[in-house]
């Protein structure tokens, strides 16, 4: 056994990359990087009416809620520790138009439900999205005129969007249209009208991705959209072009830059991190938490293990904080393990 033991001591110089994972309290020390509640968003979805959950058939666990239910779940959020919420609507089919006017709206279900969280829960952040497609009959999520989704009539239309939301008590404008010129017109607007302490977390690289289904099912786009995104999404094969959409957003005054879908783009997050080093957040999108959903309830994998290691590999990416459905799971467990 000494003798082993020296041949391999020779082969490794006396490094012992296992010396440090010998017990639970030697890895905890040497732990590099750490997922904990702070680091969640929840994403959530509303609904018209009074008293509704209602299950998202393709997003196990994850429902449709109206806004009183809304704000008692967000609560049980806030007491389980979670920063903030992000919310997106499913309109009824007749408010929804050509140029998503409806957006505009101070009454719309994005508008209603953050008066009612704020008023509730005011611990609790909520950050709202200005994209029109919840609010277009096309499905896209800019004006469409002529077959072309027009940007510079998008973008005043989502600032002026930016400045209701605020109104009504958004903490942080989250724009996802990918519009060139964005930022810096809901920064203008928002300063403008007042609210120069509303932040920007902004979509700054959102790819043209096949992960979006399940989402698009549940804000009630998914039969409803024309054609593709391409022309105002990401390409997947664009990193350094990602990189390049990201400074545009730092120059225009974003407060903070996301990475959509997560788990295919950790490169991305890493290269926007180490690039501007604001605040950097990933969207683990509904295809992805829908994937791991589905394995698990066959019995092909471990998915709160998953579920936790998906987390923390955006944390080893660089990310300051994660959107996720499964937040609420997340924070339950990591309430658990202490």
């Amino acid at each position: 056994m000494t003798a082993r033991t020296n041949i391999v001591d020779e082969i490794t110089g006396h490094r012992r990359m296992r010396r440090n994972r010998k017990a639970d309290w030697t890895r905890r020390l040497v732990q590099e990087n750490r997922l904990t509640v702070d680091d969640l968003i929840w994403p959530v979805f509303i609904v018209p009416g009074s008293n509704i959950v209602e299950p998202v058939s393709a997003m196990p666990g994850v429902d449709r809620m109206s806004v009183d239910k809304l704000v008692e779940a967000a609560r049980q959020a806030a007491d389980l520790g979670i920063p903030a919420i992000a919310t997106f609507p499913n309109v009824d089919i007749g408010l929804r138009d050509e140029t998503g006017s409806h957006s505009l709206a101070a009454d719309n279900l994005i508008n209603a439900a953050t008066r009612a969280v704020k008023k509730a829960v005011p611990g609790i952040g909520v950050i709202t999205d200005v994209a029109l497609d919840p609010f277009t009959s096309h499905g896209h999520d800019g004006i469409l005129r002529g077959g072309e989704i027009v940007n510079d009539e998008t973008v005043e239309q989502v600032a002026r969007a930016a400045v209701i939301q605020a109104d009504a008590g958004s903490d942080i404008i989250a724009p996802s249209e990918m519009m060139d010129g964005r930022i810096g017109a809901i920064r203008r607007a928002l300063d403008a009208a007042g609210h120069q302490n509303v932040g920007i977390m902004s979509y700054a690289t959102k790819f043209a991705s096949a992960f979006y289904g399940p989402y698009r099912d549940a804000i009630g786009t998914g039969g409803l959209l024309k054609g593709d995104k391409k022309t105002y999404y990401i390409d997947p094969a664009n990193g350094t072009e990602s990189v390049r959409e990201a400074a545009l957003d730092v120059e225009e005054g974003a407060d903070m830059l996301m990475v959509k879908p997560g788990l295919p783009y950790l490169d991305i997050c890493w290269r926007i991190k180490e690039a501007f080093g604001l605040p950097v957040f990933a969207y683990q999108v509904s295809g992805e938490y829908a994937q791991i959903k589905a394995a698990a309830l066959n019995g092909w994998i471990d998915g709160e293990n998953v579920m936790m290691e998906t987390l923390l590999s955006f944390k080893r990416a660089g990310c300051d904080g994660i959107l996720t459905y499964f937040a609420m799971d997340a924070a339950r467990r990591l309430a658990r393990d202490g």
